[in-house]
Parts: C-alpha cells; sequence; structure tokens
C-alpha cells in the first residue's frame, strides 16, 4: 500500500502501454512519460516498437477465437503464454530505450482479445468479452504493478466495452474551435467524434466496421500467406473496386444499428472474409480487384457511418488517422476523395505516433485508474455510468 501512495505522489510517471489488436500481429509496447490526470493529462513518447508473434502463435491465437477451434484447455494455457509474450515486449521495449525498470512506474495492459459479445437487439445472450495476456504474469516477470482488463467494468454497466480509446482521444484531442475525429483503423475500424468545446457526456465514438481484418485475411489466402497485408495499398491501387458488390455487403445488419456499437473478428472475421472472396471470384475479378473492392468497402463503411450518424450536426474539421489503416495509401486517398470538406490527416501530424497511439491510450488508462478516475465515456460505450476501469495486480 506504501508503494501505491509513492505513485499517486510522483509529478511524472514513466508508463508503458501494452497493446495487440484484432489484427493479431504482434504486441505494440510504448514507454509513455504521463503527468497530471484527467484533465491536466500531458503525455511524451520515450521509445515505441512492435513486437511480431513467435511463428506460429497468430494462428494460436486465431484458432481461440472461433468457437469450434477455441478449446477451454488451449485458452487457459494461452492466457498465461500471452501475458509471457507481453512481459517480454516490455522487458524488449526498456532494454531499446536503455531504461532501468525501477524508473516504471506501472504497466497498462490491453491484452489479446479473443471473444467479444456485445449487447445485441433480439438475443438472449448474456453481453460479455475475454482479453487473455495474463496481468499476474507480466506483473511477476518485469516486477512492475500492471493494470489490466479494462473492458469489463464497461461492459459491466450495460457499455459495449469499446471503444474505450474515446477518453484518452477526448483528453489529449479536445479543442474549443475545432471538430476534431480520431480514426483509428486497424482490424476494426473505429472513430471518436469531438465537438468543438465540448464536455465529456458530448463525445462520440463507435465501431464503424472491418478496417483491415478483411483484407489482411484475403491477402493470405491468395498469396497462400506470402504476404499478410497489402502493403502501402498497392494491391488495391491497381485494383479496380466492383462497387455492386460492394453495395451489397453494406445491407449487413452491424450497419443499419445505431451507434454506439461495436464488432470484431465474431462478425468480420475469416469465415466474412472467405465469402467475400467466394464472391469476387465468382463475379470473376482479378485478385487485385477483389482487394480494392474489400479496400473500398472499409472506407465507404467509414465515410457512410460518418454521414449518417455523423452529418451536418457535428461537420468534422480535421479527420486524425492512426493504425495500421494510415500507411495504406489507397485508404487514406479515398478517404480525403469522400470527405471533401475535412482534412485527412495522419494523426502525427499533431505530434502523436500514429503506431502508438493505442498502447499510449493504455498507458493513459492505467494511470487514470491508479488516481481512481472513471475512464470510460457511457456516451461513446452505451454504459449506463461511468466506471474506473481496469484491474490492479502486484508484482
Amino acid at each position: 500500500m506504501t508503494e501505491f501512495y509513492k505513485l499517486l505522489n510522483r509529478d511524472k510517471k514513466y508508463i508503458i502501454g501494452l497493446m495487440s489488436g484484432t489484427s493479431v500481429d504482434g504486441i505494440d509496447a510504448a514507454i509513455v512519460e504521463v503527468s497530471g490526470h484527467g484533465l491536466e493529462t500531458a503525455v511524451s513518447l520515450i521509445a515505441f516498437d512492435t513486437f511480431p508473434f513467435p511463428p506460429g502463435v497468430s494462428q494460436r491465437i486465431l484458432a481461440l477465437c472461433h468457437p469450434d477451434t477455441g478449446r477451454v484447455d488451449d485458452i487457459c494455457e494461452m492466457n498465461f503464454y500471452i501475458g509471457h509474450l507481453f512481459a517480454a515486449a516490455a522487458k524488449h521495449i526498456l532494454q531499446k530505450s536503455g531504461m532501468p525498470s525501477n524508473d516504471i512506474a506501472l504497466i497498462g495492459s490491453h491484452g489479446q482479445t479473443i471473444h467479444h459479445l456485445p449487447r445485441e437487439p433480439n438475443t438472449t445472450r448474456y453481453p460479455s468479452t475475454l482479453q487473455i495476456g495474463e496481468p499476474a504474469v507480466i506483473a511477476h516477470e518485469t516486477g512492475i504493478p500492471t493494470i489490466a482488463d479494462f473492458r469489463v467494468a464497461d461492459m459491466a454497466a450495460g457499455g459495449q466495452g469499446a471503444p474505450l480509446v474515446s477518453y484518452p482521444d477526448y483528453l489529449l484531442f479536445h479543442n474549443s474551435v475545432k471538430t476534431v475525429g480520431l480514426l483509428n483503423i486497424g482490424g476494426i475500424a473505429n472513430l471518436t467524434v469531438l465537438p468543438a468545446d465540448c464536455s465529456p457526456d458530448a463525445v462520440l465514438a463507435s465501431d464503424t466496421g472491418p478496417g483491415n481484418m478483411c483484407i489482411d485475411a484475403v491477402i493470405r489466402e491468395i498469396t497462400e500467406g506470402r504476404e499478410r497485408y497489402d502493403k502501402s495499398g498497392m494491391r488495391a491501387a491497381h485494383g479496380t473496386p466492383y462497387q455492386p458488390l460492394v453495395n451489397e455487403w453494406l445491407k449487413h445488419p452491424f450497419f443499419q444499428l445505431q451507434p454506439p456499437k461495436t464488432t470484431g473478428r465474431e462478425m468480420f472475421g475469416n469465415t466474412f472474409a472467405m465469402g467475400c472472396l467466394t464472391a469476387c471470384r465468382k463475379h470473376g475479378l482479378s485478385d487485385n480487384d477483389c482487394i480494392a473492392t474489400l479496400t473500398e468497402l472499409t472506407v465507404r463503411t467509414i465515410t457512410d457511418y460518418i454521414a449518417q450518424f455523423v452529418g451536418e450536426r457535428n461537420p468534422i474539421d480535421v479527420l486524425y488517422v492512426s493504425g495500421g489503416g494510415v500507411h495504406n495509401r489507397t485508404i487514406m486517398q479515398r478517404l480525403s476523395e469522400l470527405l471533401t470538406d475535412t482534412a485527412v490527416e495522419p494523426v502525427d501530424k499533431s505530434g502523436i505516433s500514429s503506431d502508438a497511439k493505442e498502447a499510449i491510450a493504455f498507458a493513459i488508462l492505467a494511470n487514470e485508474a491508479l488516481h481512481g478516475q472513471a475512464a470510460n465515456l457511457p456516451s461513446a460505450t452505451g454504459a449506463s455510468v461511468r466506471k474506473i476501469l481496469g484491474k490492479f495486480v502486484c508484482p
């Protein structure tokens, strides 16, 4: 308990943020200098890197995500093994930075989502979510207090458990005169909208649909695993989207739901992607045309969401993009073409690293938990009340 109060009394803290998303390609690790909390929060990125999973681990994780292959004994083992890999990522980023571990106040770990069952209409299924990467293992192997399992408190209060980055987005990007959008394009795309001079309860946020998930799955399939993603969007750039298929896919029930809403691999994973590939081949599309069509789907789900649910009430002045999708030039070009009244820019232009942004967010969420600050936004997640997020594990 004495150590806990020492942490609280530090003016500045070095916190490691750890994140692995729905793309399941590795662990993002960031060392972040954090001062203050709440609206006084200020951050500076000290070091960042992505540590790929060892060979075969991504496939093992993806097997856990599907009900037909997610065995309980494998989930149990992988929870601890992924915790070991997250601890290794924390050690690696410390080694890279040259910073001793005893300078680190906290680790904030998102973990690896293997299943997410948000609240849905017309279903009796109990809303729930599961992130693995045992924080007790992380804390023990690093010797650093660890805060993890951030999503469950929001879901316990009736929320979707996502997007959680909306609160850090608000702390870092709210603007008195401009409406700012924060678009993260990972496996799933999510959008935070901060109306000019807004309060926390006026923040709008939601998942918009698939980001890179379907594109990556089809790339792996058509190249027999030789390629994992569409580098720089070049395949899409050399193909032509088949709009009738895009329009057909846009009829998916998720896109008709009112926000806040959240989704994941359960809805837009390999089964959905392979169905899209089959449809493309039925229409005689080339591989590049297929990738271009799936890329157009990602862009249209984002821009259609903005038109339908953000629209004229909160026209976005600047849209900052982060995640893997920011490196896809075709996605970025199409967003600019369709969002003619909005400046579409990598979030790097704001001074925050686009690759590190989500790892930074979980460092901030850990700091808020330490200070007893509620860090969900009911306007973004649909929760009934604001909640302190995360569970604290001592080394």
